[in-house]
């Protein structure tokens, strides 16, 4: 049972919901982008692609990945936001009013900021 796992797991990354928030946080961006280099990731970390949180050896292999179906795919799924522990209870009903009370609330807020922004 552990060669199987090991297999499974071999390539891994971080999970979407992980990468989605890596994305959204200005701060942990920046330093995702200004990382300083480590001897433990392949080509001391120079070519990392963030969506898919992997590290390669040469930029032609980074160029040809972003190229790739998997890459496409997994910036899609970045687009949406990803469903949070809150959602998952509010689906079982546990606090379902509370849950939707504060989404229509979001929902109201960013459609007031995207009518402020249009007639800016």
């Amino acid at each position: 049972m552990g060669a199987l796992r090991k297999v499974k797991t071999k390539r891994m990354t971080r999970a979407l919901d992980q990468v989605y928030g890596d994305l959204r946080n200005p701060r942990q961006l920046q330093q995702l982008k200004e990382s300083i280099p480590d001897e433990d990731k392949p080509a001391l970390g120079t070519y990392h692609c963030i969506e898919c949180s992997k590290y390669f050896e040469q930029e032609h292999n980074l160029v040809q990945h972003r190229r790739g179906k998997n890459h496409k795919r997994r910036v899609r799924l970045l687009l949406e936001e990803p469903y949070s522990q809150k959602e998952a209870e509010a689906a079982a009903g546990i606090g379902a009013v509370d849950f939707y009370t504060a989404k229509e609330a979001r929902a109201e807020a960013a459609q007031n900021k995207m009518d402020v922004d249009v007639s800016v």
